[in-house]
């Protein structure tokens, strides 16, 4: 029996023991922007997003050799594309070093804090001295051509589910720019959030289901969270997944932007790689090994000129070349399939597109497809010029002369992977939860030292007072909202809230019950957002002088709500000597005006009389009474002028 006879299911047909037949395995690096005032390396503000640019700078990225005095794989690939850079460059976030024209400042203390304390949630053995490094990127996402970064701390774990999983160490580094476009050779940048400081937590390929991967994911970023010194919204936090079947190699499925896509995401990339060792075996049963690999590559220019196929006559028209590759001894297994609705042509395609940059979709045909493409004499044409036997299967390439050539070179280099089993990746995750290539997985030697930057050391007075401000643990503050009998839907956002602190002390410190605080907290700031209101107006100082207003007895819960969405539209609150809860002969008099006021009004339905009173008297005295203590007394007064 075959070693890979196992056939994937649908993904919600597969079971924790279908994942541990296949030795489904899976770790995460995880990126989060901290929460500075300043960039990493430069004295620039960070955290401020504008599509706006003053200038555009062009580059070309060439790779360097490492310490050892090789070129990383990466980068290499990255220098066939052949690729324009085009930075768009705003003078409100970008300085000169940021463009490789200054040297580095000194590491952002305040950003070595926030990177610290995180690591000693982790529970990491923490560094004692800094080293900057140096680590290669030539796809021009940074414009110095490599990210500087560091290692804060190593080997620690935390808790999930009935065992641990393990930290492998907590790096600290500057963000890349944001990609605006990427077509053809040019590649354009805003460079507005590079430079900002970000932590990657790279965890050990602990995750046995894609359930579990995106539980820890969530696990991480909560913790994370409740420090209250990282970035959130979108883009904020990125998540790089690691994923590997038994006889696989570790692929990397790049930039997941949000964690419920990762159960897809790592199903479809365990099936990718199941298949691609099950296609090994097909190939190893027809003699075709990495040792008898065959290809040849001809230009089919002229035999095409004619073709009734129109990608490939509308090039050739406009000036482009066609060129075919033979595969010996590959026939149909182009269609052989990879993922859900894919197939192996799509891995060619890919790299095609890629590194070719022939980046107009189709951008291959191939004799094995069951689409109408090339007419049956013009395949047959073309297979007798790259000598085809029946065995074979044939790949026609078009473009630009020279980026046939590197498309026709990528079609032999992938078929010739394919021999081998998995080539270890760099893959984008897909919107319909499949992945495509990305780039070839980047290795050791990509990274070197810095020699700009000294070593720092990170001094035990530094360590303690970061560590007598650290938070408990998320999962204690959790267990705590549990047995206070907070509802579920708020224990979640309360525990990673930077407002979590001020909770404890409302409940622990001034007594106030434990659900109105964390209802105010979570529940009526939503309601504020719901609003059209920006709930960071009503910050911790105004929930805290709020609060205080509402221990004393000054304001009723109905009032907290007031003055939160009087804080939030930028409106002063008043002074706590000058609020006072409405008395009781306030009260009966405001009922007695309401009531003389409802005399004046017409209501069409009796029975609406008592909510039309209440309405009129809490008007006058929202957020001073209970609304509670006075609803039968309103209703009394209703039925007294009926």
């Amino acid at each position: 029996m075959s070693e890979y006879a196992f056939v994937f299911k649908p993904f919600a047909e597969m079971t924790d023991a279908d994942y541990a037949e296949v030795g489904f395995r899976s770790g995460l690096e995880i990126h989060q922007q901290l929460l500075t005032e300043k960039k990493l390396f430069c004295r620039c503000p960070a955290g401020r997003y504008s599509d706006r640019y003053d200038a555009e700078i062009l580059r070309h990225m060439r790779p360097t050799l490492s310490e050892l005095g090789e070129y990383d794989g990466t980068a290499l690939m990255e220098f066939k594309t052949r690729k324009e850079i085009i930075y768009r460059i705003n003078r409100e976030t970008v300085c000169t070093y940021e463009m490789d024209d200054t040297p580095p400042f000194m590491i952002d203390e305040q950003a070595l804090d926030h990177a610290l304390g995180v690591a000693m949630l982790y529970g990491l053995n923490l560094v004692d001295e800094l080293h900057i490094a140096r680590k290669q990127y030539l796809d021009g996402s940074i414009p110095t051509g490599f990210q500087r970064t560091t290692i804060v701390g190593v080997n620690g774990s935390v808790p999930f589910k009935d065992r641990r999983v393990s930290i492998v160490q907590l790096g600290l580094e500057e963000d890349a720019c944001r990609e605006v476009s990427d077509v053809g050779h040019r590649r354009t940048y805003l460079t507005d959030r590079l430079g900002m400081p970000l932590i990657e937590t790279v965890t050990g390929p602990d995750m046995r289901t894609p359930d579990e991967v995106a539980e820890v994911a969530q696990l991480l970023r909560r913790l994370v969270r409740s420090t209250g010194n990282v970035r959130t919204g979108l883009g904020a936090a990125r998540e790089d997944v690691n994923v590997s079947v038994r006889g696989g190699t570790r692929v990397e499925i790049k930039g997941v932007p949000r964690i419920p896509r990762i159960p897809l995401l790592t199903y479809h990339e365990a099936m990718r790689q199941w298949n691609l060792l099950r296609l090994r075996e097909e190939l190893r049963r027809r003699g075709v090994t990495p040792e008898t690999f065959s290809s040849g590559t001809e230009d089919v220019t002229r035999i095409l000129l004619k073709t009734s196929y129109h990608p490939v006559r509308e090039a050739l028209d406009a000036g482009a070349v066609a060129a075919a590759v033979v595969l010996r001894g590959f026939r149909d297994l182009l269609a052989w399939p990879t993922q859900t609705n894919t197939r192996f042509s799509r891995e060619i395609s890919d790299r095609v597109r890629v590194v070719a940059c022939l980046t107009k979709l189709p951008n291959i045909v191939h004799s094995d497809s069951s689409a109408e493409t090339l007419s049956s004499p013009k395949w047959e044409a073309v297979r007798k010029v790259v000598k085809a036997a029946a065995d074979d299967t044939v790949v026609v390439v078009w473009g630009p002369p020279e980026d046939v050539r590197t498309g026709a070179q990528e079609i032999v280099i992938r078929a010739r992977e394919a021999t081998a089993g998995v080539p270890s990746e760099t893959r984008q995750a897909l919107k319909d939860g499949t992945n495509g290539f990305e780039r070839i997985l980047p290795g050791p030697d990509r990274m070197y030292p810095d020699t700009d930057l000294p070593p720092k050391r990170v001094t035990e007075e530094r360590l303690e007072r970061i560590r007598r401000a650290l938070p408990v643990p998320v999962w204690t503050r959790e267990a705590w909202y549990r047995e206070l009998g907070l509802p579920a839907d708020v224990v979640e956002p309360l525990a990673v809230s930077r407002l979590a602190g001020l909770f404890e002390t409302l409940v622990k410190e001034w007594r106030i019950a434990p659900v109105a605080a964390a209802v105010a907290l979570v529940q009526l700031r939503k309601r504020l957002k719901r609003k059209g209101l920006d709930p960071a107006r009503a910050g911790e100082d105004a929930l805290r002088a709020i609060f205080a207003l509402y221990r004393d007895r000054k304001i009723s819960r109905e009032g907290v709500f007031a003055l939160m969405e009087k804080a939030a539209r930028g409106e002063p609150l008043p002074p706590a000597g000058e609020v006072r809860p409405a008395g009781e002969d306030e009260v009966r008099a405001r009922i007695a005006a309401a009531a003389a006021a409802l005399d004046g009004l017409k209501v069409h339905n009796p029975d609406r009389r008592a909510h039309v009173l209440m309405g009129l008297v809490m008007t006058a005295l929202r957020g001073r009474v209970e609304g509670a203590a006075i609803v039968e007394r309103v209703r009394a007064a209703a039925e007294e002028r009926r």
